[in-house]
């Protein structure tokens, strides 16, 4: 199973990943990205790969 996870301390809510997967990912009203789906059985889906690839401050990662 693959896990999306977040770093507050890095993550600036920028909305690139709410952009590319807005049923995965959301800012909150604190700034900072909230995972909405935060788990995948088997492969994560295309979208959730480019989100966390195009994070402006390398806050997301997949970890299996």
């Amino acid at each position: 199973m693959t896990r999306v996870e977040v770093d507050p301390e890095r993550c600036v809510g920028s909305g690139t990943c709410e952009m590319f997967a807005p049923d995965v990912f959301e800012v909150g009203d604190d700034g900072v990205v909230h995972v909405l789906v935060p788990a995948f059985d088997g492969a994560e889906p295309d979208e959730v790969r480019e989100a966390v690839q195009a994070c402006p401050t390398q806050a997301l990662s997949l970890v299996d």
